[in-house]
């Protein structure tokens, strides 16, 4: 596979990842691989009650506390979705949630430099 084949499929497993684990998908999503580490960057996965809480201080600090715990617990899914697609050791995930522009970020950190495993 080509690296932006491997891009397009890591956004289609968290995705599904998304869908099933966290209740809802985004609206869009972009994976970008740097070496050893792994972007993913969804946009507008907020639900119509998230957004609405969002709108003062103790809303978000609560999304922010929800979103992350449901996220640690779901890691070893997340951890899978991506070795489904690319044969890799995830050494760290870390994931932030902005509430004021609906934008997830997920940085995965594997155990070998992607681009140059692709490249030989």
């Amino acid at each position: 596979m080509t690296k932006g084949q491997i891009e397009s499929k890591i956004s289609e497993a968290i995705s599904k990842f998304e869908i099933e684990q966290m209740g809802r998908g985004p609206e869009k999503i972009r994976t970008i691989i740097i070496q050893d580490v792994i972007f993913i960057r969804l946009k507008g996965f907020l639900s119509p009650s998230e957004k609405n809480l969002a709108q003062n201080r103790e809303g978000v600090e609560l999304i922010k506390k929800v979103r992350a715990a449901l996220f640690e617990n779901a890691r070893m899914s997340l951890e899978g979705a991506i070795k489904s697609v690319i044969d890799v050791n995830v050494i760290s995930t870390h994931s932030d949630v902005s509430t004021k522009t609906g934008e997830k970020i997920i940085a995965v950190v594997v155990d070998k430099n992607i681009e140059e495993s692709i490249n030989e």
